[in-house]
């Protein structure tokens, strides 16, 4: 579970090239932050909540005169982060539009995301792997993207992965662990991508809290439950 009350400093967002890091933080940036009761989303351990899409109900008011009920056009389901169900596929793609093009990051991508608190996301491109640790020391969290849909980046992910858990500078740093690409068709399922990176002898190992979750930053899916880790992850504990 992520660490309830850390504050300070920003969030890292890291992963191999191509691994659908921009993407990510632009969607992000659109999902509005609500408020209500209990956001019940996929959690560490492999849970899984539901893949519902956010219904849309009719509602209906009595008119003056006998005239009988008169259905009020639906409210356009929106992202809403505390809510109960989650985005689908279907939803996401319509929410959210077509994504955007992004290019390969050269140097670091700035997000900021109003939830409260505010969270400014560094995203570093995969290729600045080896200059990632001169930025943990000012990270209160770090999101480490993995493309569920390619196989054959496992095994470098996974070096990655091993090597920033054993920084020790981020040995108390809360960290999401991100299988991004479960729309295409090809993607590897939550079970079989924890089976490849042993990621429960990696969690029993590790010093700092792991969250492992997955989303499509393409059509949506699972992005509010990535915004519910930042929001518990920065939450002011006063």
């Amino acid at each position: 579970m992520a660490a309830a009350g850390r504050r300070g400093g920003g969030c890292l967002l890291l992963g191999a090239a191509g691994v659908g890091k921009s993407l990510l933080g632009k969607r992000l940036r659109h999902i509005r932050a609500g408020r209500g009761g209990g956001y019940r989303g996929r959690r560490s351990g492999g849970g899984t909540g539901g893949s519902r899409g956010v219904p849309v109900r009719w509602r209906y008011r009595g008119v003056p005169g006998g005239a009988g009920p008169v259905a009020r056009p639906p409210r356009p389901s929106v992202p809403v982060l505390n809510a109960p169900t989650q985005l689908s596929s279907r939803d996401g793609a319509k929410e959210l539009g077509e994504p955007p093009a992004t290019l390969p990051t050269v140097g670091t991508n700035l997000t900021e995301l109003p939830l409260p608190p505010k969270v400014t996301v560094r995203e570093l491109g995969g290729c600045m792997g080896p200059i990632w640790p001169s930025y943990y020391g000012e990270c209160g969290a770090v999101v480490f993207v993995i493309d569920a849909a390619n196989p054959t980046q496992v095994s470098s992910s996974c070096v990655q992965l091993l090597a920033l858990l054993s920084a020790e500078q981020l040995a108390a740093v809360p960290v999401l662990v991100l299988f991004n690409k479960i729309d295409l068709p090809c993607y590897m399922s939550l079970v079989e991508m924890k089976a490849l990176f042993r990621m429960q002898d990696i969690v029993s190992c590790a010093t700092q809290p792991i969250t492992i979750l997955e989303a499509s930053a393409r059509d949506g899916t699972g992005l509010a439950d990535v915004l519910q880790w930042l929001k518990d992850t920065f939450r002011d504990p006063s």
